[in-house]
Order: C-alpha cells, then sequence, then structure tokens
C-alpha cells in the first residue's frame, strides 16, 4: 500500500508526539525521499553484449545436440538375417553378402575419413576401391582393413575364434588395439584367438569352398568334424556338442547342395563316419560309434 505526503506528514506527526523528538527532522518531505530510496530495489545493468554472447553459446550447444541426434538416431542402420543369406549394397558401392542368422552395422553415408561397418556372424564382402578411404569391418575384437578386395568374415559370437579369408586383393587383420597384425594374400586365412588373443596365418587350398554358403552349398573336403560341426551350428543356428574329444579330428569329405536339410546332411555323416549323433531338446551330440568303443 502507498501513502501520499499529507498521510505519511500525519504519521511523522504522531511519532514524534509520542518520542518527543524534534518536529523538524522528520517531516515528510524531508523523510519520504530516504524512506523510498530503501525500498527501491537495486537494479543491476548488464552489457547487452554479455546477452549475446550467452545466446550464442545456448545456440551452439543446442546445434551440437541436434547433430549428434541426429548422426546417432537417424544415419546408422543395420540388417539381420534368419536362416536364408542376404544381399547388401552399401553406400559406396561394396556389395556384402550375409550368411544365416548374421547382421551387418553400417552408416547412411560414409562421411568419415574410413568407411566403418560392424559384423555380427559371417559374410562376404567385395569391397569399391577407394585409397583415401579405407574399408575397415569391426568384428567383435578383430578389425580388418582394406582399401579395395574380395574377403569373407566367419564372425559368430559362440565361436572360439574369428576367421578372415582373402579371395582377391589384400587385407590387414589385427586386434582392436593394433598390438598383434596380419596382412593376408589370396588364398590365406587369418585365424584369431578369442582366448588367447593371439592371430595365426593358415594357407588353404581352394578359398571360394569358404563362401560355398552363398549358394546355398556345404562343401567339405578332407575337413576335420570339429570344422563341420562348427558349420552346421552356425547355418541351422542349433548346439551341436562333439562329445568323444578323439572324434574332433576325424577328416570327412562331403557335399550338400541348396536347402539340403539337417537331419539329412548328419545322416549322411553318420554313414560316413565314426558317429552317432542323437538330440535331446535343442541340442545335437555326437558320440563314437558303439561297435567302435
Amino acid at each position: 500500500m502507498k501513502y501520499t505526503d499529507t498521510e505519511i506528514d500525519k504519521i511523522l506527526n504522531r511519532l514524534v508526539a509520542s518520542t518527543r523528538s524534534p518536529r523538524g527532522k522528520f517531516s515528510a518531505s524531508a523523510s519520504y525521499p530516504k524512506l523510498e530510496r530503501r525500498l527501491k530495489p537495486r537494479i543491476r545493468h548488464i552489457p547487452i553484449q554479455s546477452f549475446r554472447v550467452a545466446a550464442a553459446v545456448v545456440l551452439l550447444c543446442l546445434s551440437v545436440c541436434a547433430v549428434h541426434w541426429y548422426a546417432t538416431s537417424t544415419s546408422i542402420q543395420t540388417v539381420s538375417t534368419l536362416a536364408k543369406t542376404r544381399y547388401v549394397s552399401l553406400p559406396d558401392g561394396t556389395s556384402v553378402t550375409l550368411n544365416h542368422f548374421s547382421s551387418l552395422t553400417y552408416p547412411k553415408d560414409f562421411n568419415n575419413a574410413n568407411r566403418e561397418v560392424t559384423l555380427t556372424g559371417e559374410a562376404y564382402f567385395e569391397v569399391t576401391k577407394d585409397k583415401k578411404h579405407p574399408f575397415i569391418v569391426q568384428a567383435g575384437p578383430v578389425n580388418v582393413q582394406v582399401l579395395g578386395t574380395h574377403f569373407n568374415i566367419d564372425a559368430y559370437p559362440n565361436n572360439p575364434d574369428i576367421r578372415t579369408t582373402l579371395l582377391e586383393g589384400s587385407v590387414a587383420v589385427s586386434n582392436t588395439n593394433n598390438t598383434i597384425q596380419l596382412v593376408l594374400e589370396p588364398n590365406q586365412m587369418a585365424i584369431y584367438n578369442k582366448v588367447e588373443n593371439s592371430l595365426i596365418r593358415k594357407e588353404i587350398k581352394n578359398s571360394g569352398d569358404e563362401i560355398s554358403w552363398r549358394q546355398g552349398e556345404l562343401i567339405f573336403n578332407d575337413t576335420s568334424l570339429k570344422e563341420i560341426v562348427r558349420e552346421l551350428s552356425n547355418s541351422f543356428n542349433v548346439d551341436i556338442q562333439i562329445q568323444d574329444t578323439a572324434l574332433q579330428n576325424y577328416c570327412i569329405t562331403a557335399h550338400f547342395p541348396k536347402n539340403e536339410k539337417l537331419e539329412t546332411i548328419l545322416t549322411v555323416l553318420h554313414q560316413a563316419g565314426h558317429f552317432d549323433y542323437s538330440k535331446t531338446n535343442d541340442q545335437i551330440i555326437i558320440t563314437t560309434k558303439q561297435d567302435l568303443k
């Protein structure tokens, strides 16, 4: 509530009368300006330039957040497969064939210095050449770097190792921190052991057999039962275990056409090899034949 000068003067006169203070010292005309100065809030003047700087900083932060959100939410895509293979064409023209139960994650556009993709499972790559922008596949603890070449990566999560097979050109295979590295030539395979963190080179007779899955075929040329089981487990997404370790290195040669059923494959292998198999729930157990024990 705001009082007039006359009302304030009357109040002061009453105070003077009650306290016997000198009349002139507490007049309304002298006291009101002092009272008003004490009651009036202090205003701090901020230069307009400071507002401009603050606004620029806020806009910059919002822009960075918007760019980050857009990059992480809209520019990355993933392609996955189940019981079928799938062909994928990348933004740079690179072609990728995904094997069963595999996934590939890649950016909508390759705008960075490197063309980076992430693989889970198995895929065959035919990479478009670009010397200024190396092509890098991240497969778990392994990186495969190329400029332009044809290669296959087998990196299923349940496998004890990751295998990179070169068909054409050259690739550099390393672990994620680059403490170990191998450069492959055609018809060579790099095998990374996940447990031991080791990387070895293996010569192979025909690298084309490693990608027969692209046509839906399974080709085993003097292949150990351990490797066959690995291939079947990945292709059919089923848990297959060799109970007798002596069977792991038993080698078999066989060729199975497209869309062959797992039951048929196991029956043929059973007849050709020295093992029996049984199915319990979702697991297949391979054991030595009774008459050979």
